[in-house]
């Protein structure tokens, strides 16, 4: 037995306890041997699971899934304090740091109109802090292990607080239909020259969802959940005809397309 105090209610002094111990010599033969590159996924995992939990307006799975996120940040924070290099305090310290120098306008003497001054200061403060010289950096600096879509979007966004001209929605469909046309005259064929057409496309929706104000991860969630529904109702129609969707013939599967798909 561990040298613990048991409780009825717990902080995250003791969570911190808690991961020390795993990590310990006598601790959990899993835990111990873990490195940030093993549990590099678990993070990104529970990160989806948080917003999961958003996403569903639950109380109760936002709770649990925030302290499963909570312990990847304090076991990398520990793998770190076994290195000797930072703990958790340190993050702790670190990040309230920021907080304050990032906000000037309740910690300080600035004074800002709205939302779009705080995030213009925000910017620059941050550009300031992270010593980037040109608004060329502040794009390079969205990490590439981003979502693509997630970085395509933060990027227009970043250059369009740098100045960025384009911010007329129409000039961006505009855009999106003269690719659109583009992959007509090829005839759909497979080549380099369309994937790169394709890519342009869904960077000009990213610009489209910025300008209007459009979450674009949390649209595409949707349809793809709402995707996911239609799928279910063709195959239940398939089912009602004792068939599987593959053994659908092509006039078949149109008339329940149009049945599914025309009730959205």
């Amino acid at each position: 037995m561990v040298d613990f105090d048991f409780k009825d209610k717990y902080s995250i002094d003791d969570l911190k306890r808690i991961i020390e111990i795993l990590r310990s010599e006598n601790g959990c033969p899993w835990d111990k041997v873990q490195t940030h590159e093993s549990i590099r996924t678990d993070l990104i995992e529970e990160t989806y699971e948080v917003c999961e939990g958003i996403d569903s307006n639950s109380p109760e799975m936002l709770r649990e899934e925030l302290g499963d996120l909570l312990l990847q940040i304090v076991f990398h924070a520990q793998i770190e304090r076994e290195n000797g290099t930072f703990d958790f305090d340190d993050v702790c310290n670190d990040i309230c740091q920021k907080l304050i120098y990032r906000h000037p306008h309740v910690f300080g003497e600035i004074k800002v109109s709205d939302s779009d001054e705080v995030l213009k200061n925000w910017d620059a403060l941050k550009r300031e802090s992270k010593h980037q010289d040109n608004f060329t950096d502040t794009l390079e600096s969205v990490p590439k292990t981003f979502p693509a879509l997630l970085r395509g979007e933060k990027v227009c966004k970043r250059a369009a607080r740098a100045g960025l001209p384009v911010n007329d929605a129409a000039e961006y469909v505009g855009k999106i239909r003269a690719k659109l046309d583009e992959l007509e005259r090829s005839g759909y064929s497979v080549n380099s020259q369309n994937q790169q057409t394709l890519g342009d496309l869904l960077l000009d929706f990213c610009n489209l969802d910025r300008i209007l104000k459009v979450d674009g991860e949390k649209a595409l969630t949707y349809s793809t959940n709402q995707f996911i529904m239609n799928f279910s109702r063709l195959e239940k129609l398939a089912q009602e005809r004792s068939k599987k969707l593959d053994e659908l013939s092509e006039d078949e599967l149109r008339e329940f397309m149009k049945q599914v798909f025309s009730g959205q």
